[in-house]
């Protein structure tokens, strides 16, 4: 594992998932978990989040529009709680959903919308 990277990683992972959820996250990882997450913090965030061509506003909106097509709602959640760290407003959040029931339908947008509603209720 490149170290760089994961220094990098863990940098941008805690800036936008906050450093006590991944610090729990690393805590809890064994013997069998915890490569992939070294690794996930590596490549996902080191190298991903670590590209600064794209800025993190932009870059969490581009995630929870391929994570909500994905309808992995768990990490939808908690990309969501990401983006409005990053200065993703409620009128941006409110135009991604709208996007994800356009191309990946309106049951899918619904979830996205509770996950949402969710997290603003937990925000405000």
């Amino acid at each position: 594992m490149d170290k760089d990277l994961f220094e990098t990683g863990l940098e941008k992972r805690k800036a936008t998932l906050g450093a006590e959820y991944v610090q729990k996250s690393l805590d809890g990882a064994d013997d069998f978990s915890r490569p992939f997450q070294e690794a996930m913090t590596a490549w996902c965030w080191g190298f991903g989040w670590g590209d600064e061509a794209i800025d993190v506003k932009t870059r969490s909106m581009m995630n929870l529009s391929m994570i909500g097509a994905l309808g992995k709602m768990t990490e939808w959640e908690l990309h969501c709680r990401g983006a409005i760290k990053n200065g993703v407003t409620r009128e941006e959040l409110r135009a991604i959903i709208h996007v994800i029931g356009i191309y990946c339908g309106v049951p899918q947008a619904l979830e996205c919308m509770r996950a949402a509603r969710k997290v603003l209720d937990e925000t405000e």
